[in-house]
């Protein structure tokens, strides 16, 4: 079976977006993909990297460029629900956290229905720990719980872990997919990715 890998965070509006598009890979190719919770900042941190709005902020077009392509994307997808967060950018480390707990705990999908749907449908400030609480609560999870969990060393070894093996793979940013031990970078490599894991079977 092919071995198809989703290193995501939050944080990141190409990672809702690449996460509302994977179940159709999923269904077409019949490959599960196992969601890895990693933390973008530690991984900027770790290879130099930096948000594309410090990045390419200060180049004429280009930003207005990505703009375009992204809503070319949504259009295409039919993605009417997203919206940009309103608090971006928003401090992840509470909501990875809380993914590594839910991937423990066996119900790591449901916790990312609820995370992308709170910082990217319905704009939520996902960095205070109330509205996390809540947020999770109305989802159907136990939030208290999970905030609890996520003070735990372990989970927090855990997710430093994830974000290290992420980068020494080649990891850069999210999301990255790898097939197998190819690598492939963002939403809009999404089709190179369908296409390595058909390949591969």
């Amino acid at each position: 079976m092919v071995k198809v890998e989703h290193h995501f965070d939050f944080g990141s509006p190409n990672s809702y977006l690449a996460w509302k598009i994977i179940p159709e890979i999923e269904r077409r190719t019949g490959v599960t993909f196992e969601n890895v919770p990693v933390l973008l900042g530690g991984i900027f941190k770790l290879t130099g990297n930096q948000p594309p709005m410090i990045a390419f902020g200060n180049i004429r077009n280009k930003p207005q460029y990505e703009a375009i392509e992204m809503q070319r994307f949504i259009a295409r997808h039919k993605l009417d629900a997203f919206r940009f967060n309103s608090h971006f950018p928003v401090n992840t480390v509470q909501i990875m956290r809380g993914a590594v707990v839910a991937k423990m705990e066996g119900v790591l999908p449901k916790y990312m229905e609820i995370v992308f749907r709170a910082m990217w449908e319905q704009s939520l400030k996902m960095d205070d720990a109330e509205v996390i609480r809540a947020a999770l609560d109305a989802g159907g999870l136990d939030g208290a719980h999970i905030m609890a969990r996520i003070q735990d060393t372990d989970v927090k070894e855990k997710l430093i872990a994830n974000t290290s093996a992420s980068v020494e793979r080649g990891s850069f940013g999210a999301p990255t997919f790898y097939v197998g031990n190819e690598i492939f970078f963002g939403k809009d490599r999404l089709r190179d990715v369908e296409e390595e894991i058909l390949k591969q079977k």
